[in-house]
């Protein structure tokens, strides 16, 4: 089974933001990745608009003709807006308003009943839902009652795990995806997933249908990308012929 990859580009619009202006520009990133084979595009709008404003959402819909997912606590300015873009997927994520990155999935027993009241809503105008949950097997169980379509396992410990060479961490995410699969919720994932990782994740943890990777993706692009650049800036110095 094909997973499929969405590039988030929040740390497109954070470097964007540092500077000011519209360089880089949002909107032809989220072109470049479609057109460089992305099955997707990520974005995780908060509250304080420091990465993505909600004005990028909007302008980003005509311009993701892949899979649009957007992401984020669905307090009602970020419920209005996905009602308005109307993405192919929405992914719900439990983020405090000042919070510097998703850290826990939900407790799908204790807000069920919220969950269950956002999801219909969304559900009913024709958007696909998920929901972030951490690799427990009773989370999961209560994501199936909230009505969500699917759950995006946090993937963080995996990534830490694996990085000291912990490689049984894998397996309670594949339980996880295994539970989820005979309840009938497809299985995304997402959060320091890398080129280091994400091939033995995919190996071990089944039905995987997508995974969100963004902040990793946008540094390896940096790092395998800056000797093509530096020699194209050298060429551009050294060349005496007027552009």
């Amino acid at each position: 089974m094909k997973t499929k990859l969405s590039v988030n580009i929040n740390k497109i619009a954070t470097l964007r933001n540092s500077r000011g202006g519209n360089f880089p520009d949002v909107i032809d990133f989220a072109r470049r990745v479609q057109d460089y084979g992305a099955d997707g595009v990520t974005i995780h709008p908060r509250p304080d608009e420091r990465h993505i404003r909600y004005a990028d959402a909007r302008a980003l819909r005509p311009v993701v003709t892949t899979e649009f997912n957007i992401e984020g606590n669905p307090i009602p300015k970020f419920i209005d807006l996905v009602m308005a873009v109307k993405p192919e997927q929405v992914t719900l994520v439990p983020d405090d308003p000042g919070q510097l990155t998703s850290d826990h999935g939900w407790d799908t027993l204790k807000h069920q009943k919220y969950l269950q009241e956002i999801i219909s809503e969304f559900k009913r105008n024709g958007i696909r839902t998920s929901i972030f949950v951490d690799p427990v097997l009773k989370m999961v169980e209560g994501a199936v009652a909230t009505g969500s379509d699917r759950i995006e396992l946090y993937t963080e410990s995996y990534a830490a795990e694996y990085a000291k060479g912990n490689l049984e961490e894998v397996r309670k995410f594949a339980e996880a995806a295994r539970l989820a699969h005979q309840l009938g919720l497809g299985i995304n994932a997402g959060h320091d997933l890398n080129l280091q990782n994400i091939a033995y994740f995919k190996q071990n943890v089944p039905y995987l249908a997508e995974v969100s990777i963004g902040h990793a993706l946008i540094v390896e692009s940096l790092i395998y990308g800056m000797e093509n650049v530096i020699g194209m800036y050298q060429k551009k110095l050294s060349d005496n012929k007027r552009d």
